[in-house]
């Protein structure tokens, strides 16, 4: 997988709170809807690179793409 930039964004609470609930109903992560609509704005503006990679498809990926995960150590409340 190829690195991915990060940015600063500094975003009124009042923005950020419509682009979170907008990404809960498009079940995305508020990150991904802010790429989903900067690449919208590119796209319609014909300066969307060719070379752009497609954005991930919504959702987790799937089970054979994930890492493995390992239990949660024992806690100290629960019988062994």
């Amino acid at each position: 997988m190829t690195e991915r930039k990060s940015v600063l964004l500094r975003l009124d609470p009042a923005v950020h709170d419509a682009l979170a609930r907008w990404a809960g109903d498009e079940l995305r992560s508020t990150n991904a809807q802010i790429e989903f609509l900067l690449r919208r704005a590119l796209a319609d503006a014909g300066r969307l690179p060719g070379r752009a990679r497609p954005m991930r498809p919504r959702g987790r990926p799937p089970a054979a793409s994930r890492p493995a995960t390992s239990p949660p150590p024992p806690s100290e409340n629960q019988p062994r």
